[in-house]
């Protein structure tokens, strides 16, 4: 009998780098392309799908805030890996306007064109960017206009998917432009180890006291500090709820099951904040 496959949603269409990350991890299962990051979250909490790969940091950038937003307001979901990816932008036209010196517009996601700012600002200061919602639905629509002098941001995979020419390749700002990219779950487990003594991480969102008392932070931190807890990351983002309230998304290189992560738990809920595990997982890299 032939096993099921998988159902995957991801930020498409194909080719974007969200679909790269989703392939890396599921390479035999049925990945599905959505429109936006909120319909790939929504897709997999209301079980249309088993798993989600969503953008959540680049190295350039920083942080997806609407991916971490969703996660803390909208959806009861978990982290089950993580893929850790290289970028490489590259500036993609349709081969009908590969001899082009200036462009009507150049378009791509959000994120890409920040990622090339120098770039565009030195070599097209004069043309407007136009934001899209990925760097391959930028290319899509470039390929199906070529009654259009445009041009996209994008990757050699979504040239090559819809027939692009790569008029300047590596545009982005700095070398080592990685993003990283969960995958999420309803329920809470760990993906297969990757194999490459790839180390575990806990992502946790806390919600600090509400009596906002001083030294709220320091005392967050120190639950960690004394255990030995490694922290890779901490951030703060608006709770949402009125101008100074935030909550913090920190990862912490341990498994949420360790005995001191238990007793941190602990410890943050008798500080009287609130604690929002997404769970523990490994890191695949691409």
């Amino acid at each position: 009998m032939t096993k099921e496959k998988k159902r995957i949603s991801f930020l498409g269409p194909e080719a974007s780098f969200t679909h790269l990350a989703a392939s890396k991890v599921f390479p035999e299962e049925q990945l599905m392309p959505y429109t936006t990051i909120p319909e790939c979250i929504e897709a997999v909490a209301e079980g249309t799908v088993d798993y989600a790969v969503v953008p959540l940091e680049n190295a350039l950038e920083g942080s997806v805030p609407l991916t971490v937003d969703y996660l803390f307001h909208e959806a009861e979901l978990y982290v089950t890996a993580e893929v850790l990816s290289p970028i490489q932008q590259h500036l993609l036209v349709h081969p009908e306007n590969r001899g082009a010196e200036s462009f009507e517009a150049i378009y791509s996601h959000p994120h890409a064109l920040a990622q090339c700012h120098k770039f565009l600002y030195y070599t097209y200061k004069t043309t407007p960017l136009q934001q899209y919602s990925s760097t391959a639905a930028a290319a899509k629509m470039v390929s199906e206009l070529p009654e259009r002098n445009i041009a996209a941001i994008a990757n050699d995979y979504a040239a090559e998917k819809y027939g692009l020419d790569i008029v300047q390749r590596d545009i982005h700002d700095f070398h080592f432009n990685h993003t990283r990219f969960f995958v999420l779950s309803r329920s809470n487990h760990k993906l297969t180890d990757p194999g490459h003594e790839a180390q575990i991480k806990t992502t946790l969102m806390i919600t600090p006291p509400k009596d906002d008392r001083s030294g709220v932070l320091h005392q967050v931190l120190s639950v960690f500090a004394w255990r030995q807890l490694n922290l890779s990351k901490i951030e703060s983002r608006p709770l949402k709820t009125g101008l100074g309230n935030y909550f913090f998304i920190a990862d912490v290189l341990e498994d949420e099951n360790a005995a001191m992560m238990r007793g941190a738990f602990e410890e943050l809920t008798a500080l009287g904040c609130g604690v929002k595990t997404l769970g523990s997982y490994y890191t695949y890299n691409s």
